[in-house]
């Protein structure tokens, strides 16, 4: 992810030289403007948003950004206004040829990690998670929330989005829930399995209602990660993939670096190979490696540059058995 904040550090020319020229992007701004303001997903900063990627050599591929919209999962008054405010984004979007926005479904927070600074290979640190250490804290400020609530909320707002989706010819990719628990903290969680991301599919069979194939959570929802990629991938609805691993189980987990995971890196690229896939794929999560002082938890310049390398590798490596 190629933050459009950061044009001028290190990460983009970075990438530049090692041959990225697809971006997944977010919108800089106040996501909550005040009256008679421009909102990040309004036409004309979106505009010059896509106009510094591309001026600094990237297609924007991916929008992994979105405007508030809590109340639309809670089912609260309110949320016409935020689904709404996604609609507007998804038409701006179509109007830019932006073709995919990576979207989510965990209520009142996003991913959760209870440790940034987890000792890993020569010194690097990765990020880390123990449900104990979590469930230990206080209970959620806005009480809880069962999955069939949350289910009917998302069925709500889809049965509103994918119409304009539809007409924007935008893809909407759900990114599993990180970790993949239900419930956490006391609210439900529904993007936390294999069989909730079937379920997602069945609401809709509207070509624009697919799937953000993050595999480090995929990695803690099933035994066979090449398997489901085959599963998921064969309905055409795996949009989007971010390329990570994890060690351990969902109950306690810490990042990796992409070569020392347990899974079968290779072989998932072979899934992706055998079903087709064309989208983007970025590297996530990555760890914090020496000299990166302040850099921010799972995305360091220098473990990213790291992980592009590797995955150019697999690629590679298994277009020669194509």
């Amino acid at each position: 992810m190629l933050p459009a904040d950061r044009a001028d550090g290190n990460l983009w020319p970075l990438m530049r030289q090692a041959g990225v020229a697809d971006a997944v992007g977010t919108l800089p701004g106040d996501p909550r403007p005040t009256a008679g303001e421009d909102a990040p997903w309004d036409y004309l900063p979106m505009v010059r948003t896509k106009d510094l990627y591309e001026r600094n050599g990237f297609d924007l591929g991916v929008i992994e950004w979105r405007p508030p919209f809590n109340l639309a999962k809670r089912g609260l008054p309110g949320r016409d206004e935020e689904i709404e405010n996604v609609c507007t984004l998804l038409r701006n979007m179509g109007r830019l040829g932006i073709p995919v926005w990576c979207y989510e479904w965990m209520t009142d927070r996003n991913w959760v990690r209870t440790s940034t600074a987890i000792p890993a290979r020569g010194g690097s640190t990765v990020t880390g998670f123990d449900r104990a250490v979590f469930e230990a804290g206080p209970p959620p400020r806005n009480g809880t929330i069962s999955e069939e609530q949350l289910w009917e909320n998302l069925e709500y707002f889809l049965a509103r989005v994918l119409p304009v989706a539809e007409e924007a010819g935008v893809r909407l990719a759900m990114h599993p829930d990180d970790p993949p628990i239900s419930p956490l903290g006391g609210i439900g969680r529904i993007m936390s399995s294999v069989d909730g991301f079937r379920r997602l599919l069945e609401i809709s069979d509207s070509p624009m209602n697919g799937v953000t194939f993050c595999q480090g959570n995929f990695r803690l929802m099933t035994d066979d990660l090449p398997a489901t990629i085959r599963e998921i991938g064969d309905t055409g609805r795996i949009f989007f993939v971010h390329f990570r691993d994890v060690e351990g189980t969902v109950e306690k987990f810490s990042e990796t670096w992409h070569d020392a995971g347990p899974t079968d890196m290779r072989a998932c690229v072979e899934a992706y190979r055998g079903i087709g896939f064309d989208g983007v794929m970025r590297s996530d999560h990555v760890p914090t490696l020496h000299g990166e002082v302040g850099a921010q938890a799972g995305y360091g310049v220098l473990g990213r540059l790291y992980a592009v390398g590797y995955i150019r590798g697999l690629i590679e490596g298994t277009a020669e058995r194509a």
